[in-house]
């Protein structure tokens, strides 16, 4: 079952972003989406959490918001981004994804999008595949530099 993430699902889905993102601790996600979750927006725009619940445990979530803008999209209309996207490795295989990904474009062409964007890192083939094999395209690649001044 794909629902929207209450509070109740705060810990779960922590951790879920915890593995996701291992940079930041289980309590900085658990923060960040007590926000997101108590507004609907990330910043200043509109943000949703799906959860994929699978027997009564999150098995699952994705993260979709509005930007301003997307790297390959047209820019005069605002696009669906896909900010956080991760199922549970023993859940894996199952449609769990594709199901989450439905509702992102669906909650997408509702906020009136016609486009839904996404990124991953350039090692992540996993990721690349699975957003492939859910009509996704490359739009570019691109290798990121700083220096320390």
């Amino acid at each position: 079952m794909i629902r929207p993430a209450q509070l109740s699902d705060l810990d779960a889905i922590a951790q879920m972003r915890a593995l996701l993102w291992p940079d930041g601790s289980v309590e900085e996600h658990r923060r960040e989406l007590e926000t997101t979750l108590r507004t609907g927006r990330n910043g200043t725009l509109p943000m949703i959490t799906f959860v994929a619940e699978v027997d009564g445990s999150p098995a699952g979530f994705l993260d979709v918001g509005l930007r301003s803008h997307a790297d390959g999209c047209n820019p005069a209309r605002p696009v669906g981004f896909i900010e956080g996207w991760f199922v549970a490795e023993s859940f894996r295989g199952r449609g769990i994804g594709r199901e989450l990904m439905q509702a992102a474009e669906d909650w997408s062409r509702a906020q009136g999008c016609k486009e839904l964007a996404s990124d991953t890192w350039i090692d992540h083939t996993d990721s690349q595949r699975a957003h492939e094999a859910l009509g996704f395209e490359v739009v570019d690649r691109c290798v990121n530099y700083r220096k320390a001044l």
